[in-house]
């Protein structure tokens, strides 16, 4: 996948790789949002300000402690503590971007839910399990004439 300047990464924590985050969109000038793992190995180098009314209660700089992980990305990170007042969680996000408001941060992992979903649908009720093409117009034709023979079903059900 090519990565492009100035563009947001978002991803689960499951797809943590350092030396891939530094070396693939780091250095691409690009920016990731992922979950933090729950044991990272971290020092805390600064706090930063922020709005606690939006449901932030931490954001700080970081610099890694694991033997390997602060060899694969030796950069400053920033971690930003989200709790979700509707079931009380506390969500923990690690990204390279240091302008944004820690709000934000959150906003921008809550939407890639959203992809989520929008997969699961294509994978239930369209019924598309595998794509037979490769390149982005065989994906979007597989995509859309499922969509439709959804549609057509739906309509004739009615």
């Amino acid at each position: 996948m090519p990565i492009e300047p100035g563009s947001y990464y978002i991803m689960d924590k499951g797809y943590t790789v350092f030396n891939r985050l530094y070396q693939k969109i780091t250095s691409q000038n690009a920016f990731f949002v992922t979950r933090a793992k729950d044991y990272l190995r971290h020092t805390v180098v600064e706090n930063f300000e922020f709005d606690k009314n939006t449901g932030v209660p931490e954001d700080k700089l970081i610099s890694l402690d694991g033997f390997y992980t602060s060899k694969k990305y030796p950069q400053m990170l920033r971690i930003v503590t989200y709790e979700d007042f509707s079931d009380s969680t506390l969500y923990y996000f690690m990204t390279n971007n240091f302008s944004l408001e820690a709000i934000s941060i959150a906003e921008h992992y809550r939407d890639r839910w959203k992809i989520q979903l929008f997969f699961k649908w294509i994978k239930g009720p369209l019924n598309i399990k595998a794509f037979y093409g490769t390149n982005e117009n065989a994906v979007k034709c597989q995509i859309w004439i499922a969509f439709y023979t959804y549609l057509i079903a739906a309509i004739a059900k009615k």
